[in-house]
């Protein structure tokens, strides 16, 4: 099971830049959080694509909308 950090190593993590892939896509394996806030704060939220229950996410968000545009079309 992954550790639970404090809000103040959640913060730090999402601060360090080698958390990120090609400096937009957050990725940190030790966080356990799906989605966490961008590093500018109040900018929205993102995906830690280093869980990889993020990607079934975006998978299902997909799907959804291919499933909506086809009901619809």
């Amino acid at each position: 099971m992954k550790p639970d950090f404090d809000q103040f190593e959640n913060d730090r993590m999402i601060d360090d830049p080698m958390n990120y892939k090609w400096g937009i896509f957050y990725f940190n394996r030790k966080d356990s959080r799906i989605v966490v806030p961008k590093r500018v704060r109040g900018m929205g939220w993102t995906m830690n694509f280093g869980n990889i229950y993020a990607y079934i996410l975006v998978i299902l968000i997909v799907a959804a909308g291919i499933l909506i545009g086809k009901i619809y079309h």
